[in-house]
């Protein structure tokens, strides 16, 4: 092989060269373009609405709400932060009869209290069920983990904002001193040691913090028939400003005020992220855009791959365990594990995405020639 290589001419390694540096454009070429175009630049905070949200956050008195807490929350959890300073809030958006799930996530990624000596915690938000049997469950399991925070809306996709608007009521009244908070999904896994290291190592201020995988110029779904429908009397633009995916994303506590304070008098008929999106604007905050960052994409499992990622969406109980477990292993990622890692999960989450592609093509194939022949 050895001997190929020294009888290589000039062109050939030019052509050699030429492949894997196609082969890494094509791999990688999204994420660096994506790093480069959506990445914030400085803000100006020059009409008055962004000033004035901006003061309102800033002057936020939550008195009211600690001292009604039954009025917005069945379980407050109101002690669960307690009084010294928190390093990173995690709250992980959940089904209110997804019991097992969060039991699960509470014997992998969640369970952990410090990285580096900076304080974790992790709570779980939730709603109303719809059996009393259910919520007595729930209380059970409220009783044995002290992890839980409810609201008084019956837990449903349709009140996702609700429930994000909770988290972020909840946080800025019982853990206001928590300097970085992270907003994920049930679904999602997160690696606690990657992101803190991300967050620790961060040369700016934590003020206008908003980071996650970032959605730019989508257009609002005009088709009243969608489920995801915006009149134009809602949201009258031709795109949506830049978001963050609600699967996982970071702010720092500041944002939590400001995204608080306008949601107090946005419209909720739309998705929860997009929602996050625009009250971030209107507060004069811009997303920052990280690859590491999975969004709604399941990235396939490998071990150096996941020490790098901040987050996988899609990820069942089996799955959670197989990743902490294996993360979790003495051995150390070199530089050239962590490279083929990343290769690796890279491509086969591709090829994951072309096949799913192709099945769903295929199914809407099939659908259309029975409809077209019923018979």
């Amino acid at each position: 092989m050895q001997l190929i290589f020294c009888r290589l001419r000039t062109h050939q390694w030019c052509f050699l060269l030429f492949n894997v540096i196609l082969f890494h454009a094509l791999l990688f070429g999204a994420d660096v373009v994506e790093e480069y175009l959506l990445q914030s630049s400085p803000t100006t905070y020059a009409d008055t609405q962004t000033l004035d949200i901006r003061e309102r956050a800033r002057k936020l008195d939550m008195g009211p709400v600690k001292r009604n807490a039954s009025e917005y929350f069945h379980i407050s959890s109101a002690e669960a932060c307690g009084d010294g300073d928190l390093f990173l809030l995690a709250v992980i958006a959940s089904q209110a009869e997804n019991l097992t799930q969060r039991e699960v996530i509470r014997k992998t990624w969640a369970n952990m209290s410090q990285v580096q000596g900076y304080g974790l915690l992790t709570l779980f938000a939730i709603g109303i069920p719809q059996t009393q049997a259910a919520q007595e469950e729930i209380n059970r399991e409220y009783e044995n983990h002290r992890d839980i925070i409810q609201g008084t809306f019956l837990d449903s996709a349709n009140n996702a904002i609700v429930k994000t608007t909770m988290i972020m009521r909840w946080t800025v009244t019982f853990c206001p001193k928590a300097l970085f908070i992270l907003k994920s999904d049930e679904e999602t896994f997160v690696n606690y040691r990657s992101l803190m290291e991300y967050l620790l190592s961060l040369k700016r201020h934590a003020e206008d913090l908003y980071i996650g995988r970032v959605h730019h110029q989508v257009m609002p779904i005009r088709d009243p028939l969608s489920k995801y429908y915006v009149p134009v009397s809602l949201y009258s633009r031709k795109y949506y400003p830049d978001f963050c995916s609600s699967t996982a994303f970071v702010i720092s506590q500041d944002v939590a005020r400001k995204v608080f304070v306008v949601s107090m008098d946005m419209e909720t008929s739309m998705p929860e992220d997009i929602f996050v999106g625009i009250c971030a604007q209107k507060a004069g905050v811009v997303p920052i855009h990280s690859s590491r960052f999975s969004g709604e994409k399941h990235i396939r499992f490998n071990r150096c791959c996941y020490k790098f990622i901040f987050s996988s969406f899609g990820m069942t109980g089996d799955e959670l365990v197989k990743a902490w477990e294996e993360i979790n292993e003495s051995r150390q990622c070199t530089m050239l594990d962590m490279y083929y890692g990343l290769i690796k999960c890279k491509a086969l989450t591709y090829l994951d995405k072309l096949t799913s592609h192709r099945s769903t093509s295929h199914r809407s194939t099939e659908s259309e020639e029975l409809v077209a022949s019923p018979h």
